[in-house]
């Protein structure tokens, strides 16, 4: 086997190293893959260069990938990928609804059965019990039915 095919075999397991620590962290997969591509060419190298240069492209091909792990896994790069947000919104939840029936609004959107409707300054999903309102309507509140607020026009 010459230079070449050796040279390959280890850059593409490289590559393979580096996808998977940078670009795909976690799937092992690929990184299993990067490893078994530098262990065969690490072995072609012993086998047809020789021991001094075999040595030498051993000890570049771990000094690479401890480099790729060490850049991947530090803090700073896996925040990158990391979701590091914390979001505190709620939905509002019509079985413990604070929309009392009778309680008057106005749709934001057509009700065909369902839409938007503003009670208060506070924005709730709604239905009718089948017929159509215009966007602007003035509503009233019917009933609370498990988890939908069903309304009819005012």
């Amino acid at each position: 086997m010459d230079w070449l095919t050796i040279a390959t075999l280890l850059l593409f397991g490289l590559l393979f190293v580096a996808a998977e620590v940078i670009f795909i962290p976690g799937t092992t997969f690929v990184g299993f893959v990067g490893f078994v591509l530098l262990a065969v060419g690490i072995w072609f190298s012993y086998r047809d260069l020789g021991t001094p240069t075999s040595h030498f492209i051993l000890g570049g091909a771990a000094v690479l990938t401890a480099t790729l792990v060490y850049i991947g896994l530090r803090p700073k790069n896996l925040n990158k990928f990391a979701l590091t947000e914390v979001h505190n919104n709620y939905v509002h939840d019509a079985r413990r609804p604070d929309v009392q029936p009778g309680t008057a609004g106005r749709t934001i959107s057509a009700l065909r059965p369902a839409g938007t409707v503003l009670f208060d300054n506070d924005r709730r999903e709604a239905t009718t019990r089948g017929e159509f309102i215009a966007a602007g309507t003035p509503v009233r509140v019917l009933r609370i039915e498990q988890n939908r607020i069903v309304v009819e026009q005012a």
